[in-house]
């Protein structure tokens, strides 16, 4: 008799263990692996939603602005290095007596200079907030606030074009009128970078025109 209690004592201290062991592992098992579960799958669902056509609409026409001021920056450096550079010595002269064109001797031409200097470093440092509106899409006053600038850009850069392109047509065509002589007869290399130079300052005005509508139309798009 007493071994075989002592036989019953040790089974039911070794099976309670397992069967505390046991509600243990199914009460505290199934809701873990349920959380996991339904957390990786909610994660999945989100990163698995396309984006909206609004958000592409507004990252494309950022991609379109980081472009065009590239235009930009090329176009008014150019029309910098040409004009500032610009001048001609005709090769018949004497000791008392020269024949020289130079781009500092018409105030139009200064101020073409400048203009596009100023246009150029202004292009440059809107690159980085060009790239923000890649980034961002939607950063609206961002946007606005560039949209401005081009305005007040574009009104600065047409109106130097439009002044060295009139210099440039009176050196080529000369005024009866005014008693003014055709100079490009002469000063024919003169005459033609500076022509060039008038074009591409015309370029950079024409990609500042189409900057502010495009500009215009990421901001209404809803």
């Amino acid at each position: 008799m007493d071994s075989n209690k002592e036989n019953e004592v040790a089974t039911v201290a070794i099976t309670k263990p397992k069967d505390s062991a046991k509600g243990k592992s199914v009460k505290w098992g199934a809701p873990i692996s349920t959380d996991q579960s339904s957390s990786s799958v909610s994660a999945k669902s989100v990163a698995a939603l396309p984006r909206s056509p609004a958000a592409r609409w507004r990252k494309g026409v950022a991609i379109a602005d980081f472009v065009l001021r590239l235009g930009v920056i090329g176009a008014a450096i150019g029309a910098t290095v040409l004009m500032g550079n610009n001048e001609e010595v005709l090769p018949f002269f004497t000791q008392f007596l020269q024949f020289h064109a130079q781009w500092s001797d018409f105030p139009m031409f200064q101020f073409l200079v400048v203009a596009t200097g100023v246009i150029s470093g202004y292009a440059v440092l809107c690159l980085p907030f060009s790239y923000v509106c890649i980034v961002r899409p939607y950063a609206l006053g961002l946007r606005l606030l560039l949209m401005i600038l081009d305005i007040v850009m574009m009104g600065l850069i047409t109106t130097a074009a439009a002044a060295g392109g009139g210099i440039v047509y009176l050196s080529h065509n000369g005024s009866q009128h005014a008693n003014w002589i055709a100079i490009c007869q002469g000063y024919a290399n003169f005459c033609q970078t500076a022509s060039e130079s008038v074009v591409l300052s015309f370029v950079a005005a024409f990609f500042f025109m189409c900057l502010v509508p495009l500009s215009a139309l990421a901001l209404k798009r809803n």
